[in-house]
């Protein structure tokens, strides 16, 4: 069953460009209905145009860091126009508050470059530098109304090494996020995927990796 997707973002879309990748190459039957942007000058809006990708910016209000308010609900009205089975924080720099969440329960999933519960919020690579960790990644996980607290569904681990700047972890990591993030949305589309029935712990991509 072909999956529909709405993916929201801030900046150059190389999760978005991962996604799109994905589709083209059958890894899993689905379509990008809407991408949503909070800034015009986004990258990945450029990328939506030039494929054929519904894209829109819509302004994000006055609060630097979160939706609220008359701009969530254009957020809000916008994703219900697309109808979208699930929808994709892939890079969106705002904190999405309850009314969108809960007009979209249990449907609505993020990336975040951390090992969650580890790191929450910004600044991962630099803070997992500094306590001297051997390891970090990332996690695909539900949205609720805790920033980055929802039920994590998959993680890839990536080792720190010697000599490691916060570019070079961060480069390493996304690479992963290009794997995990395709194969988290092929298991919504196989309808592998509940909430309800979802453990506590996050399947680990690399026993996954064929």
């Amino acid at each position: 069953m072909k999956i529909r997707l709405a993916v929201l973002v801030s900046g150059r879309g190389s999760n978005l460009q991962a996604i799109h990748r994905a589709i083209g190459d059958k890894v899993f039957d689905g379509e990008i209905v809407l991408v949503l942007s909070d800034r015009p000058d986004a990258a990945a809006l450029d990328f939506c145009a030039k494929h054929g990708i519904p894209s829109k910016y819509i302004h994000p209000g006055d609060f630097k860091t979160k939706l609220e308010g008359a701009a969530e609900q254009a957020y809000i009205a916008a994703l219900r126009s697309a109808a979208p089975g699930l929808i994709v924080l892939a890079g969106f720099m705002r904190v999405v508050k309850p009314p969108l969440i809960r007009a979209f329960e249990n449907s609505i999933i993020n990336i975040h470059p951390s090992l969650l519960p580890k790191y929450p919020g910004l600044h991962t690579h630099a803070r997992a530098l500094e306590a001297g960790d051997r390891e970090t990644g990332c996690t695909v996980h539900f949205v609720n109304e805790v920033i980055d607290g929802g039920k994590r569904i998959m993680q890839a681990r990536v080792p720190i090494r010697p000599g490691d700047t916060e570019a070079s972890l961060s480069a390493r990591v996304l690479k992963e996020e290009h794997q995990v993030l395709p194969a988290v949305i092929k298991m919504f589309a196989e309808g592998r995927i509940d909430y309800a029935s979802w453990p506590n712990e996050p399947m680990v991509w690399a026993t996954h990796r064929t």
